[in-house]
């Protein structure tokens, strides 16, 4: 018998959830150092995407890609890193950071370039509510 999914307990500490697609709850990293958005699969033991049968796999993939554009579309953002490597979180996830040529860690990758900001609270609620707006309730 498989386990109920949950988050990660290290995902719940970093991000805020922001809305549940069909596969994946939608998640904003507390970082505002960059426009950082994480989908994790609501599937219970799920590691690495070749953990999902063919169907939830394609799903993941659309899901990606709904997510991505909806995130470069909001920010202008120069490039979209995106991004499954879990060495820290083994629990499934997919990072998409929005990339400017003028953000801290340009052009290098944002892992441990600049402390956590914090988002100021009215940036944070227009932010995710913009992203629920576009994104809507899983149907």
């Amino acid at each position: 018998m498989s386990t109920a999914w949950s988050l990660h307990p290290q995902l719940a500490k970093d991000t805020i959830a922001v809305t549940d697609l069909p596969l994946s709850q939608l998640l904003l990293s507390k970082d505002a150092n960059y426009p950082w958005l994480i989908l994790v699969p609501r599937q219970a033991e799920a590691v690495e995407i070749v953990d999902l049968n063919p169907a939830d796999r394609a799903r993941l993939m659309t899901e990606i890609g709904q997510v991505s554009e909806t995130l470069r579309d909001i920010t202008g953002c120069d490039k979209l890193n995106v991004a499954a490597l879990g060495n820290q979180v083994p629990q499934l996830h997919v990072h998409i950071i929005a990339r400017r040529k003028s953000d801290v860690a340009w052009p290098r990758p944002v892992w441990g370039v600049a402390p956590a900001l914090d988002y100021d609270p009215k940036t944070l609620q227009t932010f995710s509510d913009t992203l629920r707006r576009r994104l809507g309730p899983a149907s």
